[in-house]
């Protein structure tokens, strides 16, 4: 219960329309009694069997109804039926409308909960979390708590409010029927209590399963390229199907599960209502039940076993919403990055230094004793293998990652004071597989900085080379690139995420491998550009071409996490094998 517990938070801003619910569930059940009696009294006055009890129901139907003319007096019942039945009919619209207000606002305000959560996580969690998986929790567990907390939990009120009125009227209208009433009740609810347990593992099943799909199809859609590339559709034809079917399968387990309740729990209570029958009718002709009673017991008893069978639907409702708050809660309950403290005045100069900078990922090594530092608008670059450290030496400098050992410092301070908002304004990270959003190429570059002018966004565009190639597209700068920039080159996006990073005041900008989509030409005029577009700014070159290289102030050696080697291209070409080796390499494919 500690999960629905916290549950009951997120309805914080809308408990005044559950309250108008419950209210009306109230109303609703009371008006539907009444009418049950009505049924009851009106039969028994107009077959002249009124029993001696005298309510005020009872005064109040003797007054109206002529026992002389039945059909003015069927009539009058029938007005007054239909009258409650209309009454009731509104307390159960109230009970609706309020119900589904709360229910979509409980999921707005938990999306935004969510979402905004996520958003602050670190960048470690985003690494090991499945898109698919987190996308399920923010639509599909949302809407199972939505529903719940809402709908389901009027359901119950209503079920239980439900079950104790007619307990309690039947009693009133004739103990031994009423024990007849109840005489199957424990087995249903010793049913609905096993079947509450039992639907609560097949909807963990059905979870975990579609957050598999969900996930399937994520990878798959966001890697149609590879896939058609590599000509793997039949293999991930194949995968996909088999967790479809895997999922097809789970659903058919539990809704199979759900119908044999209803239809074994429908078994009993009609057998319920068979012995009520009986008994009743043997009353009924020995004078001790009148036919109205009997008529009325038929209707209650169905609403008496009616709520007992909906609380086991009902818990198991709330057996999914219990997966689906705990899922939700997972994420919740992961440490937000706090972006509100730390340094934000400083005037960056663009001094940087590594000392003695340790990182393990996963208990496993990744970078050992890293040590140099950065001048004010110097060049450096960085080559090395694949997963000797390069790309991870630039997270923990834009503070993506923050569990290392050593120090690392900006202008003489160390980077874990400054706000993180701060370090990644001021210097700018530029992926080798950027992210576009399937907006404009002009949104796309001014992502960064949205009052940037159509001037700052043609000249960013510019000296990232880029422009003349916009305007090749019938709709140049207002041309929709695609869910993740589809349709652009590998080369064309490469060059609109550096166009965003000009438009920022960055001052150390990070070429992650960020040009190797384009030709050397191109390579070596969008960094011309920059060196004159961008005089004061620190420049960070992470690559594996050498003519890119070369012309750095310094150059790194990263091999297996360490620095081997650290100098200019002609120091290096004497004191480091593996950069001469690449050297060589790449001198024989030109030649």
């Amino acid at each position: 219960m500690n999960l629905l517990k916290k549950a009951y938070v997120y309805t914080e801003n809308y408990r005044n329309n559950l309250i108008i619910s419950y209210f009306a569930v109230i109303f609703s059940t009371i008006f539907y009694l009444l009418i049950s009696q009505v049924i009851r009294i009106s039969i028994d006055i107009l077959s002249h069997n009124i029993e001696a009890k005298n309510g005020i129901i009872t005064s109040f139907l003797r007054q109206i109804i002529n026992r002389e003319n039945f059909l003015e007096s069927l009539l009058i019942s029938s007005v007054l039926i239909v009258t409650l039945t209309i009454i009731r009919g509104v307390f159960t619209f109230l009970r609706s409308i309020h119900s589904n207000v709360a229910a979509e606002g409980i999921a707005k305000s938990l999306r935004d909960k969510l979402y905004g959560h996520i958003s602050k996580l670190n960048y470690e969690y985003h690494i090991k979390a499945s898109t698919g998986d987190t996308i399920q929790r923010c639509t599909s567990d949302i809407n199972t708590v939505r529903r719940f907390l809402a709908l389901q939990s009027t359901e119950l009120f209503n079920s239980i409010f439900m079950f104790i009125l007619v307990v309690i009227l039947m009693f009133n209208m004739n103990v031994k029927m009423t024990f007849i009433g109840i005489v199957l009740m424990p087995i249903i609810v010793i049913y609905s209590y096993y079947f509450s347990k039992k639907v609560h593992f097949l909807f963990t099943e059905v979870d975990e399963s579609e957050a598999n799909l969900s996930t399937a199809l994520e990878e798959n859609i966001s890697g149609v390229r590879v896939v058609r590339a590599f000509g793997m559709q039949a293999y991930e034809i194949e995968k996909f199907d088999l967790k479809n079917k895997d999922l097809k399968e789970k659903i058919f387990k539990l809704i199979n599960y759900i119908g044999n309740y209803w239809s074994i729990s429908s078994l009993i209570a009609l057998t319920q209502n068979a012995v009520v029958l009986i008994f009743g009718a043997f009353m009924v002709v020995d004078g001790k039940l009148t036919l109205g009673t009997l008529v009325a017991f038929t209707l209650l008893v169905n609403q008496m076993l009616f709520p007992i069978r909906q609380v086991g639907r009902i818990l198991g409702d709330m057996s999914k919403a219990k997966v689906s708050i705990g899922r939700i809660e997972e994420i919740l309950d992961e440490e937000a990055e706090n972006y509100d403290e730390g340094i934000t005045d400083h005037e960056f100069k663009g001094y940087i230094e590594f000392k003695n900078v340790n990182f393990s990922y996963d208990k496993r090594p990744i970078l050992k004793n890293i040590s140099f530092t950065i001048k004010p608008n110097e060049k450096i670059a960085i080559l090395g293998t694949t997963g000797s450290g390069k790309s991870t030496l630039m997270y923990l400098l834009t503070r993506l990652y923050s569990n290392y050992t050593g120090t690392i410092t900006l202008d003489g301070i160390d980077i874990k004071k400054f706000n993180k908002h701060y370090i990644r304004k001021n210097i700018g990270l530029i992926l080798q597989e950027p992210f576009l959003f399937a907006k404009t190429i002009q949104e796309n570059i001014s992502v960064a900085r949205p009052d940037a002018d159509f001037k700052e966004i043609e000249l960013a565009a510019d000296i990232s080379s880029v422009h003349s190639g916009i305007l090749e597209f019938d709709k140049g700068y207002e041309t929709l690139v695609g869910e993740k920039g589809v349709s652009l080159s590998g080369g064309q996006k490469q060059r609109i995420s550096i166009a965003r990073k000009v438009l920022t005041d960055a001052k150390v900008i990070i070429f992650d491998d960020s040009l190797s989509a384009v030709d050397i030409e191109t390579d070596m005029n969008i960094r011309n550009n920059l060196k004159n577009f961008k005089k004061d700014a620190t420049t960070i070159l992470i690559s594996h071409r050498i003519s890119t290289l070369k012309e750095a102030d310094k150059i790194l050696v990263l091999e297996n996490g360490e620095i081997t080697a650290m100098g200019d291209h002609n120091d290096l070409l004497k004191i480091s094998s593996l950069y001469k080796k690449i050297n060589d390499i790449q001198k024989n494919q030109s030649a």
